[in-house]
């Protein structure tokens, strides 16, 4: 019997992806191990490997595809002594969704150790089983004000997914809205504008990649439904900068090359573990506050960016950080981070200080509650016991979600963030 090969859930979040390259043909024969495709997600491209052994009798799916659904058939194995005949009842394009287990999902955070209670029940369906549905549906079904337990699901295994929401009926989606109203509704974006290029101006038409795609969905979402506010502090690194020197000659021999943003990392970690209360995420009527560092660090790549996580950032030195630091780069750069990689986090940094960029404001990357802006290290004179001196500064912006935290508790982050930078001793006990 043909072995059928479906379009993997390479995240819990995914719902599609790209098809990118087929690393095989029709007629190849394959062992169980084999890579035979590489599939792009919105953060990386990964290789899929072959669970069976067989010859590859048909691919479904063509190279380049675009939002190839999770579930879809993409291709065919015949087994030994099978022919092309057992191929006749394949349907062309795909099939149903795969047999294969859902995706494992993160677990839930943890709230805080208060008489808050913990996280809202997931919607439950007259049968009492548990609706399945994806992140992505839960939220712009709270949007819409649709009840999930009505929907029937066309993922895989009849989770709800994002298409399933596409084709309720507008005048469904009104009703429900105008029936239960609620905050999240009121706030929904709305599509974005299409504008046509000036006329008679010469120009190419370059079609957005995935990545692009999700950045702007993302960002658009953060900028209209989170509510930003800017906090800004003035950093001297002049003592950072030689106890910098200092570690990397002592540190060469073992290959490691300490950067400021390592700092940044370790301070950043060290300051949420001195005000918690910063190291948190809103969640409607409850708030998550994390008893662990996860720092999300931006990281530039073709097509936009990544945030690959530092995990228990506050439990490691900064040698660690710096080696984490620098292999969670080169596979962003080389397209080859895991899930693991880069989902999650508790608070994010940004910096282009390298792009010799002064001072800038963040967007938040939601569901955390805040990110830090650094800007680049220079010399400006600066006012010390009644006179001008030359110091280098380094202006650092905290973005803050203001449902999840107050200007106060911004202001103590940030001071905690400049002891920690001014005196960087205290970041090695």
């Amino acid at each position: 019997m043909p072995i059928e090969v479906f379009m993997p859930a390479l995240s819990p979040t995914m719902e599609t992806g790209t098809l990118a390259k087929w690393l095989v043909k029709e007629g190849d024969s394959v062992s169980s191990g084999d890579v035979i495709a590489e599939i792009e997600t919105d953060k990386a491209t990964m290789e899929v490997e072959s669970i069976d052994e067989g010859t590859v009798g048909k691919i479904l799916v063509a190279e380049g595809a675009e939002e190839v659904p999770v579930g879809q058939l993409i291709a065919v194995l015949l087994e030994e002594g099978e022919d092309a005949g057992a191929l006749a009842d394949v349907g062309e394009g795909g099939g149903a969704p795969a047999p294969a287990p859902e995706p494992v999902q993160q677990a839930a955070p943890t709230p805080a150790k208060t008489n808050g209670g913990t996280a809202p029940a997931a919607p439950v369906a007259a049968d009492g089983d548990r609706v399945k549905a994806s992140p992505l549906a839960r939220r712009i079904a709270k949007q819409m004000g649709l009840d999930l337990s009505a929907l029937k699901g066309s993922g895989p295994h009849g989770r709800i997914v994002k298409r399933d929401l596409e084709s309720v009926e507008p005048t469904l989606a009104a009703a429900a809205a105008a029936a239960a109203p609620t905050p999240a509704a009121a706030a929904a974006p709305g599509p974005a504008p299409e504008y046509a290029p000036p006329e008679g101006v010469p120009f190419e038409e370059v079609k957005l990649p995935g990545m692009r795609k999700v950045i702007a969905r993302r960002m658009t979402e953060s900028k209209q439904t989170v509510p930003h506010f800017y906090l800004t502090i003035e950093c001297a690194i002049d003592a950072l900068l030689a106890q910098r020197k200092q570690l990397n000659a002592k540190l060469e021999a073992q290959g490691v090359k300490l950067s400021v943003n390592d700092f940044v990392i370790r301070a950043s970690a060290l300051a949420l573990k001195q005000v918690p209360a910063a190291n948190v995420q809103y969640a409607g009527d409850t708030m998550y506050r994390f008893e662990r560092q996860d720092i999300s660090v931006a990281v530039a790549v073709e097509n936009g960016l990544v945030t690959p996580v530092i995990r228990d950032a506050g439990s490691k030195g900064l040698a660690t950080i710096s080696q984490e630091m620098k292999d969670l780069a080169a596979k962003a750069r080389d397209g080859k981070l895991m899930p693991e990689d880069y989902q999650g986090g508790t608070f994010s940094i940004s910096n282009l200080g390298m792009y010799g960029i002064r001072e800038f404001g963040a967007v938040i990357n939601p569901p955390q509650g805040a990110i830090l802006a650094v800007g680049a290290g220079e010399q400006r004179p600066v006012i010390k016991e009644g006179a001008v001196a030359v110091a280098t500064m380094m202006s650092c912006t905290l973005a803050v979600d203001h449902r999840a935290l107050d200007g106060a508790i911004g202001a103590q982050f940030l001071a905690a963030f400049k002891t920690l930078i001014e005196d960087p001793m205290m970041m090695l006990v």
